[in-house]
């Protein structure tokens, strides 16, 4: 099995975040081939195609660090029955200028935590349209809508629950094979 550099967006720009704690987990579950690391969106300012020619820095270093990833990691809250604000100004900027797409052809997950019953599945599906609209493959199943309650994922990252971090495991895992199925089929881009 081949290892893979995974960039992960938290779509909270709250330090605080249940969604942090959640991507600290996914952090530590992951199986030793996925090696995750967090970009960041934070400084970005809201996209214009003016930038396009010459983007700020903040935007470059995304872009970069998205060119360092073989797939992409989305951990995400849900705001108003979508995604935040901050994370569509972050792809927004990572999908230009026109054709030059950082998520083209690159896989993706997406995964949330809320203290909502039905967790981020309407996030998680305005999402979807999104990454599918930026031609990055998608993992689909297994989904990941995770009801948050007090003590759940600790700030470091720990779980809790027993059979959440089996099955956060279990999705990491399966992150990972499909990584490789995506690459095994449509070869990397240069």
């Amino acid at each position: 099995m081949s290892d893979f550099k995974v960039g992960y967006f938290v779509g909270s720009l709250a330090k605080a975040s249940i969604n942090r704690k959640l991507a600290k987990a996914m952090v530590k579950l992951a199986p030793s081939e996925l090696k995750l690391k967090e970009i960041e969106f934070s400084e970005l300012p809201l996209y214009s195609y003016d930038y396009d020619a010459d983007f700020p820095p903040p935007a470059r270093t995304m872009k970069a660090a998205l060119a360092a990833s073989d797939a992409v990691l989305f951990v995400t809250p849900e705001y108003n029955r979508s995604i935040p604000g901050g994370l569509k100004n972050a792809i927004d900027w990572a999908s230009r200028p026109w054709g030059q797409n950082s998520f083209h052809r690159k896989p993706s997950g997406i995964v949330g935590a809320s203290p909502g019953m039905i967790g981020t599945a309407v996030a998680q599906q305005s999402l979807r349209s999104v990454m599918a609209f930026c031609n990055s493959p998608l993992m689909n199943s297994i989904e990941v809508y995770i009801h948050f309650t007090p003590g759940l994922i600790d700030d470091d990252g720990n779980v809790s629950n027993k059979g959440t971090a089996d099955f956060l495991h279990n999705y990491m895992v399966e992150f990972h094979g499909f990584i490789e199925r995506v690459y095994t089929a449509i070869p990397r881009v240069t």
